[in-house]
């Protein structure tokens, strides 16, 4: 009975994973909140009001909190390590015994009794490690905050669900505005502090991950 039980909650659990919506966004690149575009309240009386100006003598390219800039992904990492190591240790130590009472020691004893020491080591070392990433594409990110010098920080994500699994782009950093095109976009290289991530779950993603009996093999714990 106890095991019938276990097994109706377990496929349970299945059905409701199954049906589980997209999680939600990380707020580390989520994209600004809608009270944060409001202009604040003026009691001047006036007929200009801050935050509500159109400049009609100016580009469309990002600028303000919440404005939209494209980030063309052009990244292309490549880096190539190799190191030769060769070492090598001689030694030899000589031991002669001394005259024991001016005669040779081998003559009293009967057998030589001088000691010669000698060591060798050798070691030779090679290593070589090559990393080759790429990464294209746009994503469009949003203007979260202008720095008192003028630079924006930005930040957004790219969620894409295909069949069983989800694949994410999310990027965060901040760009200048002179380096935004009249297309009011911006190359990746050119983004400082950039965190760019391209990560997926689902079935497919889960296939490429390691198990954890795997894992335990592979890390310092096992000493063998």
């Amino acid at each position: 009975m106890y095991l019938l039980r276990m097994i109706i909650i377990s496929l349970g659990l299945i059905v409701l994973t199954g049906c589980e919506t997209l999680p939600k966004r990380d707020p580390a690149f989520a994209p600004v909140q809608a009270v944060d575009l409001r202009p604040p309240q003026q009691t001047n009386g006036a007929i200009y009001q801050a935050g509500y100006d159109m400049r009609l003598f100016e580009d469309h390219t990002a600028r303000r909190v919440g404005d939209i800039l494209t980030v063309v992904l052009d990244e292309d990492i490549k880096a190539k390590k190799k190191a030769d190591l060769d070492a090598s240790k001689k030694s030899s130590i000589s031991v002669t015994a001394p005259n024991i009472m001016g005669m040779d020691p081998s003559v009293l004893f009967g057998k030589d009794l001088s000691a010669t020491l000698a060591s060798d080591h050798d070691f030779e070392g090679e290593g070589e490690a090559n990393q080759s990433n790429s990464l294209t594409g746009n994503i469009s990110v949003t203007v979260v905050d202008v720095l008192p010098n003028g630079n924006l920080k930005v930040r957004g994500e790219k969620r894409v669900t295909l069949n069983d699994g989800s694949e994410y782009i999310r990027l965060s950093g901040i760009v200048r505005p002179i380096d935004i095109d009249a297309a009011n976009s911006i190359s990746s290289t050119q983004v400082a502090d950039a965190t760019i991530m391209y990560t997926g779950d689902g079935a497919i993603a889960d296939s490429n991950k390691m198990g954890w009996f795997a894992k335990f093999f592979l890390s310092p714990i096992f000493p063998f």
